[in-house]
C-alpha cells in the first residue's frame, strides 16, 4: 500500500494538531491516531477516535467516580475477573472508530458483525479506484479437502501462475468496462450505482467503523484465530496490536481466556477428567463425533 501525498498530508496535518481534554487519554493510543498501518496489498487500518481506557471499565464495573482504585493490580484483577466470568457490560463503556480500506469480500465477512456502526464509501456517489486485491505467490491455495470453508496447500508453479494472471487479468478487464460504461464521452454513461455491478469481489471498498470494546474483543476473537481466512486474520491481526496499546489490561485478559483459551464441551471436559485418571480414551469410547475428536485433539496437542 501506497498512501498518496495528500493522504499523508491530510494525516500529518491530522497528527499536528493538539486539543486540551479533561477526559482520560492513553498515550499508547494517541501514538496509533491517525497512523494508516499497511494490510494486504493496497488495505489499511486507521484509528480515528476512541474514548476509555482500562480504568474506564473498573469505573464501570465498580459505578465509581474518578479512577477507583489507585492499585494497578486491583485494577487487572478485577478486569481478568470480568473477562474469566464473561461480565461483557464494563467492556462496552470504551469505544474506537477505526478507518479501514479492505476488499469487498472481506468485508461482507466483516459486516457479519453487526454490533458497530459503519460508513461505507458510496460507489453511487463515488467512483471506485482501479485497486484489486491480488493474493501474494503464498497465499494461493487449493480447496481444503477437510473442510468445505479452508484451504489447503498452496499451489505452485504453473498452477499458481496461470491463477494470478486470471485473477488479474479479470479484475482489469472488468474494471475497464465500469469505466467504459460510466464514461460522458460521446454517450450518456450508464449511472454508477449499475456500472458497480460488473466490479469483482476483489476490488477495495472503505469504510468508518466504530465498535465497543466488547463487541471488539468478539470480532477478535474470531477473526484473530488461526483458522480464519487469511485476508481477514490480518486486519484482525492489525487491530489487535493497537488494541494492546490501548487498554493493555483488558487485552492481557482477553488474550489469556479468549485468544489463548478454548472452550470444551460436555463430553470433551469428561474426557479430560477420564485422561487424568489414567484411562485410555479414543474416538470410539469418547461419545464424539470424528470432527468434534479431531478438534479435541487439535486443541489438547496444538492451542493454534
Amino acid at each position: 500500500m501506497t498512501l498518496t501525498p495528500e493522504q499523508q498530508a491530510e494525516i500529518d496535518a491530522l497528527r499536528s494538531q493538539t486539543q486540551q481534554t479533561l477526559r482520560a487519554t492513553v498515550p499508547g493510543m494517541e501514538a496509533h491516531l491517525y497512523k494508516a498501518y499497511e494490510v494486504l496489498d493496497h488495505g489499511f487500518i486507521r484509528v480515528i477516535d476512541y474514548m476509555g481506557d482500562d480504568s474506564a471499565i473498573c469505573q464501570a464495573a465498580r459505578v465509581s467516580y474518578g479512577k477507583g482504585t489507585k492499585s494497578v493490580q486491583n485494577d487487572e484483577g478485577l478486569i481478568r475477573y470480568l473477562m474469566r466470568h464473561w461480565h461483557s457490560t464494563p467492556f462496552e463503556m470504551c469505544e474506537i472508530k477505526l478507518h479501514v480500506k479492505l476488499p469487498v469480500f472481506v468485508a461482507r465477512q466483516w459486516i457479519r458483525h453487526r454490533t458497530a456502526n459503519v460508513n461505507e464509501y458510496s460507489a453511487r456517489y463515488s467512483i471506485l479506484d482501479r485497486e484489486f486485491y491480488i493474493p501474494a505467490p503464498e497465499h494461493i491455495n487449493a480447496q481444503s479437502v477437510v473442510n468445505n470453508q479452508g484451504r489447503g496447500g498452496v499451489l505452485e508453479g504453473e498452477e499458481a501462475a496461470r491463477v494470478l494472471e486470471i485473477l488479474k487479468a479479470d479484475s482489469n478487464r472488468a474494471y475497464d468496462h465500469y469505466e467504459q460504461m460510466i464514461s460522458q464521452e460521446g454517450q450518456d454513461g450508464l449511472a454508477r450505482e449499475l456500472a458497480r455491478m460488473n466490479l469483482p469481489a476483489n476490488v477495495y471498498t472503505q469504510w468508518y467503523w466504530k465498535v465497543d470494546l466488547h463487541n471488539l474483543f468478539h470480532f477478535l476473537r474470531l477473526r484473530a484465530d488461526a483458522h480464519a481466512q487469511y485476508e481477514i486474520r490480518v486486519y484482525a491481526d492489525a487491530i489487535c496490536k493497537v488494541v494492546a496499546d490501548w487498554v493493555p489490561a483488558a487485552y492481557g485478559a482477553f488474550e489469556d481466556y479468549r485468544l489463548g483459551g478454548a472452550t470444551l464441551s460436555g463430553k470433551a471436559l469428561d474426557c479430560v477428567r477420564r485422561m487424568l485418571k489414567g484411562e485410555e480414551v479414543t474416538q470410539e469410547n469418547s461419545g464424539m463425533s470424528k470432527g468434534e475428536w479431531r478438534e479435541f485433539e487439535g486443541v489438547l496437542n496444538d492451542p493454534a
